[in-house]
């Protein structure tokens, strides 16, 4: 028997039909908080960060009546590795299996261990994952059934409710999961999940590569769904595929419907959105909205995602008192696997920005990222060069909660909640990039990369060797990374490599050793 969902509308449906029924809480001490994470969204995308392929009004609104920080970076170049780092308060590259994971890989956050979305629990807070996973479902000594409950997910590390995609959209399986159900599947065409092999007789990107919607240039050829190939293989499970171009409304809508259900309660909403990641499918009302093609089409539409959730919370009276932070879990790609005329339409965007490097780069552009912060009731406008690292946000929004803790797993977690406030100019004293196993050191203006094989450009990459000492850059005087000055600060270079060695190999979580590097 067919399993009945509730039925995904637009978001421009679910905003005429929604009321705004009894009226909201009053604003309090502790206030709503929303954390809007975009997907290969680069520093130099959003037209307040100086954008100029794709317009972006609503994010640009928000940035100008609240605090634009442009020295905010996520933990990792990847996805998978940065959003572990936001939920657990411990950089990724302590803990072994946290690279980039396949649709059917293993839940990489323990139950029972602290994070983001538990502390605010903890706090009275009312908790949502909706948008993109990507960091496993399931346990590791049992294969996934995707045709029954899921455990463990995302309800089991401190959510109330969520509704999310496994991993990516380029990965299969290609359906939502909400709590602990796929949305939609008939339980008489179950789900099967391959990565190894095909299923025999099923279409692949390869044999029917003619009559594919999105052509691919690497990879991205195994099961088709929805036109589409991606990685992975995958049979059955026809009546729950989503369809990409309705992706961004479906996950939009059920946030906002988590606002409206929650409205009475601080909430929590952990709302990671696939814009821009590939495939990029936006829906047709965003086609031609660019001048650069479907990933600047995308950008758009992440920004109506924005603006249709400024707009529920306006309507609700809680936009004064929620704590909005835009931003994006790692830097900027081009081609990234399909042919979509990324680099071909770019034009005289630079979606890094002033920097150099991008997705998978430890480079500046791969973990220098966009961050908004929005609350009208406590942040005043303006512009922060404070640093700050998404690694903090556990401990600096349980502080702003009113949660005063500091978990013996979050020991990379640092209270930077004035500094996320615009209250303090300063922020960290420095910060940790990963990229590709390999973490490099920003120190007040100073950054050192080590020794050793680096990624840059945007797809196709280049890559290349650092040799010995390193490379050292004055960011102040060098944004862009252009010019080596090891050998002129030998005594700067020579403290940043020890502090580098000192954090990356000794600073380690109770129970996660990691090999030093030799």
């Amino acid at each position: 028997m067919k399993k009945r969902s509730a039925p995904l509308l637009p978001v421009s449906m679910l905003l005429a039909c929604i009321t705004t029924g009894e009226p909201a809480l009053a604003a309090t001490h502790q206030p709503n908080i929303v954390i809007v994470y975009a997907d290969d969204i680069g520093y130099g995308d959003f037209g307040c960060y100086g954008g100029t392929g794709a317009p972006t009004p609503n994010i640009d609104r928000l940035a100008a009546s609240g605090l634009r920080l442009t020295s905010a970076y996520a933990s990792s170049a990847t996805c998978t590795p940065s959003r572990y780092s936001l939920l657990t308060g411990e950089y990724a590259f302590r803990k072994p299996g946290t690279g980039i994971l396949p649709g059917d890989a293993a839940m990489i956050i323990e139950p029972g261990r602290a994070t983001l979305p538990s502390l605010l629990q903890k706090a009275g807070y009312r908790t949502a994952a909706i948008g993109k996973w990507h960091l496993g479902l399931g346990t590791a000594n049992q294969k996934l059934d995707w045709n029954g409950d899921i455990k463990p997910s995302p309800l089991d590390i401190g959510f109330d409710y969520s509704f999310i995609m496994a991993a990516t959209g380029d990965r299969v399986p290609c359906v939502f999961v909400e709590n602990r159900r796929v949305v939609g599947l008939d339980q008489g065409d179950p789900i099967e999940v391959d990565y190894a092999n095909p299923f025999p007789g099923e279409p692949t990107g390869v044999s029917i590569r003619e009559t594919l919607k999105m052509d691919w240039s690497h990879g991205h050829n195994m099961a088709v769904v929805n036109g589409i190939g991606r990685i992975g293989y995958m049979k059955g499970g026809k009546a729950a595929l989503w369809k990409d171009e309705d992706m961004a409304d479906t996950f939009t809508a059920r946030a906002i419907q988590f606002i409206e259900r929650e409205k009475q309660k601080p909430f929590f909403v952990y709302l990671a959105l696939h814009d821009v990641h590939v495939p990029r499918i936006p829906h047709p009302r965003f086609i031609g909205k660019s001048s650069m093609g479907p990933r600047g089409d995308a950008l758009v539409q992440f920004d109506a995602c924005i603006g249709a959730v400024r707009s529920k919370l306006d309507a609700l009276n809680l936009l004064d008192n929620t704590l909005l932070i835009i931003t994006s879990d790692n830097g900027p790609v081009l081609d990234d696997g399909y042919k979509d005329f990324a680099n071909e339409k770019l034009g005289s965007h630079k979606p890094a920005g002033p920097f150099r490097g991008g997705k998978y780069s430890l480079l500046e552009a791969g973990t220098r990222m966009p961050c908004i912060v929005h609350w009208p009731a406590r942040v005043k406008p303006g512009v922060s060069h404070a640093m700050i690292s998404q690694v903090d946000f556990p401990i600096s929004l349980a502080a702003i909660a009113g949660l005063k803790t500091r978990p013996s797993t979050m020991p990379d977690s640092q209270d930077q909640s004035n500094a996320l406030l615009g209250r303090d100019s300063k922020g960290r004293d420095h910060v940790l990039q990963h990229a590709s196993g390999r973490v490099a050191l920003r120190r007040g203006d100073w950054k050192f990369i080590p020794p050793g094989r680096i990624q840059e450009q945007l797809g196709p990459w280049s890559r290349f060797e650092i040799p010995e000492p390193g490379w050292l850059f004055n960011l102040a005087k060098d944004p862009g990374e252009t010019t080596n000055v090891a050998a002129e600060n030998p005594d700067v270079l020579k403290s940043m490599r020890t502090q580098l060695d000192a954090l990356d190999g000794n600073n380690i979580a109770p129970g996660k050793a990691r090999k030093k590097k030799s």
